[in-house]
C-alpha cells in the first residue's frame, strides 16, 4: 500500500477546524489538482468559485441550514456545472450549439466533470494534512446561492467543500461491503444475499455509533437511508435546472 492508497482510505469528514487560513499556495495547488481530473472529450465544464468573503460566507452558512463550518474553516470552495463559457465560445465560432448544451447528456458531463475535479481536490487536501467536508446542503437554496455568487445562466452550484486545519479527531466511517458495491460482469440480484449483506452492514453501523457517542446512537444504515429517502427534499430543482438553460431534452 502506498501513501496514495493511505489517504483515500483515511478519509473522513471533519466538521470543525481551526482558525488558520490556508496560503495561497495551497489553494492554487488544490485548484490545479482539481484541474488534472480527467474531462469528458476536454470539454471542463465545470467552475471552482472560492468564498473568502466573512459576510457571504455566513450568508452560505445560512442558506446551506446554519453549518458553522461553512464559516470556520481555512478556505471554502462550491462546485459548479458550468457551460457558460461554451455558449461564449460558440458566440465567438459562430456556431449553433443551443441542442447539445441544453442536453441531458451535456448536464450530466458537467455534473460528472466537476464531481471528478471535486474529488481530486478533496485527495490533494487530505495528501497536505489538511481536511476536508462536502456540503450538498447548499441546494436547500440554489436561488439564493445564485444571487449570492452571482452565477450566469448555464451554470449550477453543485455542492461546497470546506477545506482546513483539522480541529477534531473523528473515527473512518465504515463503508458498505465490497461485495455488495462491486459485481462482475453482470449485477448480482440474489436479494437474499444482498439483504444478508445489509443486515451485516447495519449491525456494524449500529456498533460504529455507539461507540461513537457513548452509546447515544445505535442507528442502522438501513434505517438511516429509508428515513432519509421518505422526505420529500429539495424538490424545486428540476425546475431551477431547467431555469439555468439545461433543458434536459
Amino acid at each position: 500500500m502506498n501513501t496514495t492508497i493511505e489517504t483515500l482510505l483515511a478519509h473522513h469528514s471533519v466538521r470543525k477546524f481551526k482558525d488558520q487560513p490556508l496560503t495561497r499556495e495551497q489553494v492554487e495547488t488544490i485548484i490545479k489538482s482539481a484541474q488534472a481530473a480527467s474531462t469528458s472529450s476536454y470539454i471542463q465544464a465545470y467552475t471552482i468559485i472560492g468564498v473568502t468573503d466573512p459576510v457571504k460566507k455566513e450568508k452560505l452558512a445560512e442558506l446551506a441550514g446554519n453549518q458553522s463550518y461553512v464559516v470556520h474553516n481555512g478556505h471554502f470552495l462550491v462546485f459548479c456545472a458550468d457551460l457558460h463559457r461554451h455558449e461564449l465560445l460558440a458566440e465567438k465560432h459562430q456556431a449553433d450549439i443551443a441542442d447539445s448544451i441544453e442536453s441531458t447528456e451535456k448536464f450530466m458531463v458537467s455534473l460528472i466533470d466537476a464531481a471528478l475535479a471535486a474529488q481530486n481536490a478533496a485527495v490533494a487536501a487530505e495528501s497536505m494534512g489538511l481536511g476536508i467536508c462536502y456540503i450538498g446542503g447548499i441546494r436547500n437554496d440554489l436561488n439564493g446561492v445564485q444571487e449570492l455568487l452571482n452565477t450566469p445562466s448555464r451554470v449550477i452550484p453543485l455542492f461546497g467543500m470546506a477545506i482546513g486545519y483539522p480541529d477534531q479527531d473523528t473515527d473512518v466511517k465504515p463503508r458498505l461491503p465490497l461485495e455488495h458495491i462491486y459485481h462482475e460482469n453482470t449485477y448480482e440480484q440474489d436479494e437474499e444475499k444482498y439483504m444478508k449483506q445489509m443486515t451485516d452492514y447495519d449491525e456494524v453501523i449500529s456498533k460504529y455509533y455507539h461507540k461513537r457517542t457513548g452509546g447515544l446512537r445505535t442507528d442502522t444504515w438501513t434505517g438511516q437511508m429509508a428515513k432519509m429517502l421518505s422526505a420529500k427534499r429539495r424538490m424545486y430543482m428540476k425546475d431551477f435546472v431547467q431555469g439555468k438553460g439545461f433543458d434536459l431534452k
